[in-house]
């Protein structure tokens, strides 16, 4: 009988080139926020720059946006899994994995969980997910790393902080990057650290934190991964290397032995450390500019240390649809005041929003039922005349057929303003709220918010995209729905 297993395995095990086939990277994506805090914003005091989430975005809402960027020309019918990786999820007890699946319109019958609570949560769900490659029980599985740290104002903390995420198809088809080993180290640690309840990340006294944390551990990890593989650092086309700030990157790669043009841009000074996502995005960034037979090194850290290697095939070469990390770092805009981002974090609290009224909660059970319209952004396409209408309605208004309409995706779609209002009376964050009418180039329109403007760029036919994100957050429940955004252009 062991035998007959061993061999029904070993017939079901794919084979390319007369050798095993490893499961890697067949495609990957990214998102960063538009806005930036930066050396123009009137009192930040800091010459670089980090990215900052708006104040309707939140990981769950960035990991939409960068699984977006992944799954671009992909079938959504081939993901199996979903791992969602953050140590800033919205609920304490939810999973936050349904709703990215469900916002992506993924398949109902998929595996799904949250990794959490630790910085090395990003590569924990990377090679998850490559070991349920690896042992069959999925074909496709779609990784995202997100986060949105927040420390105190005007802190270090906040300075090399960022927001962003990143996002990985894990297969062992059209593989652009091969698994190439892994080693883990895990140690009980008190450096970095943010208890239930408290609003800001917390650290421990600085030299201890470094010497006996960050710099032990990953010179550890790193030489072991070399070791088990046998390799040495030479080997190493690019190192995606974890860092709380440029400063001690830079000491770490000297203290590893890596050359300059070994080591991936940490994106101090543009991004900052994305915490969970940040070694998936530096990764991610590799990738973008990688050529055939290298071996890429992605290295975590957190109460250990994740030490990933992917070797890239021939497929790196072909060219990619998305932003990915390069396009979405040259499309933002920095804010021109730390008080805007400040009211965005509830940081500073203006009278103003005593004087409103308290938002009512949203209904649970019609979240649930309109789940298909709100969070799948699902329109209807009439079987008999090809008119698009959102939400959906048993009556075509175009040819009063009856009941007789497919649904049809509209979050990946683009559209353009038909006619727009400000509101500068209305209780938002976001003064003056902007409702716009858009319609959709493959059909259908919608009434809907608009965020990530700047007023004097909205008009009449301008090109808008779809983003996922919070409408608000009552009794504790999180109301997403889907906002036209402009479309990110490359500066």
């Amino acid at each position: 009988m062991a035998e007959i297993r061993l061999a029904q395995v070993l017939s079901a095990a794919p084979v390319q080139c007369g050798r095993w086939t490893l499961p890697g990277i067949s495609a990957f994506g990214a998102y960063i926020p538009r806005y930036r805090l930066g050396a123009e914003t009137d009192g930040w005091d800091s010459p670089g720059q980090r990215s900052v989430a708006n104040f309707d975005e939140d990981s769950v809402s960035m990991a939409v946006a960068a699984g977006i960027d992944c799954l671009q020309s992909r079938d959504r019918g081939e993901i199996d899994g979903l791992f969602f990786a953050s140590t800033t999820p919205p609920y304490a007890e939810k999973q936050c994995a349904s709703i990215i699946a469900n916002a992506l319109d993924l398949r109902r019958d998929i595996f799904t969980a949250d990794i959490t609570d630790v910085l090395r949560a990003g590569t924990t769900a990377l090679k998850s997910a490559l070991d349920s490659v690896a042992a069959g029980s999925a074909r496709h599985v779609l990784v995202v790393g997100s986060d949105n740290r927040q420390g105190a104002p005007k802190g270090e903390s906040e300075r090399n902080s960022g927001d962003g995420a990143a996002a990985f198809i894990i297969s062992n088809d059209r593989i652009i990057a091969e698994q190439a080993g892994s080693h883990t180290i895990t140690e009980n640690l008190m450096d970095t650290w943010r208890s239930a309840g408290d609003q800001f990340v917390r650290s421990w006294e600085d030299r201890f934190a470094i010497e006996e944390g960050l710099e032990r551990i990953l010179a550890e990890a790193i030489s072991g991964f070399l070791n088990k593989q046998g390799l040495s650092v030479k080997d190493v086309a690019k190192l995606a290397l974890y860092s709380p700030d440029a400063r001690r990157h830079g000491q770490l790669v000297r203290q590893l032995g890596f050359q300059v043009e070994q080591v991936q841009d940490p994106l101090f000074g543009r991004m900052g450390n994305t915490g969970a996502a940040f070694p998936l995005m530096l990764l991610a960034s590799a990738l973008e500019k990688g050529a055939p037979d290298q071996l890429l090194l992605t290295v975590s850290y957190g109460d250990g240390s994740d030490v990933i290697g992917f070797r890239t095939t021939s497929n790196i070469s072909q060219p990619r649809s998305g932003l990915g990390v390069s396009g979405y770092l040259d499309s933002g805009q920095v804010l021109d005041s730390y008080e805007t981002y400040a009211k965005w974090r509830d940081i500073w609290i203006t009278d103003s929003a005593s004087r409103r009224p308290q938002a009512q909660s949203p209904s649970v059970t019609a979240m649930w039922r309109e789940s298909d319209q709100n969070i799948k952004f699902h329109g209807a396409i009439c079987n008999q005349c090809g008119y698009v209408q959102y939400p959906p309605q048993r009556v075509c208004v175009e040819c009063q057929a009856r009941d007789d309409s497919t649904a049809v995706r509209l979050s990946d779609k683009l559209g353009t303003v038909f006619t727009y209002s400000l509101d500068h009376l209305a209780g938002t964050v976001d003064t003056p709220l902007t409702i716009a009418v858009v319609d959709f180039e493959a059909g259908g329109r919608v009434l809907c918010m608009m965020t990530d403007r700047e007023v004097d760029e909205v008009k009449i036919g301008l090109q808008v995209e779809m983003s996922f994100r919070k409408l608000r957050v009552v009794n504790g429940i999180h109301n997403y729905y889907w906002k036209a955004v402009p479309v990110r252009q490359v500066t």
